[in-house]
């Protein structure tokens, strides 16, 4: 699946705020872990060069959708 084939939301299930960083994992593939150092060493300089992007994709990525679970309704 390339990334044309996906959608950006933010995560419910690996998420520390808003899920944004899990969000981006699950669209880019890089680990959680590494989004959240990038975000932190953009912290540094006066923390807005890494808050304000947060703060912009918290409010303007959606959540994750409900996944649907398949019932079986037996044989």
């Amino acid at each position: 699946m390339t990334l044309r084939d996906k959608k950006l939301y933010r995560s419910k299930t690996k998420k520390i705020l808003g899920g944004v960083c899990g969000g981006l994992e699950d669209y880019t593939g890089i680990d959680t872990v590494l989004w959240r150092v990038i975000f932190v060493l953009l912290c540094l300089p006066g923390g807005l060069p890494g808050v304000i992007p947060y703060l912009i994709m918290w409010i303007i990525v959606p959540p994750e959708p409900a996944r649907k679970q398949v019932v079986n309704k037996g044989s």
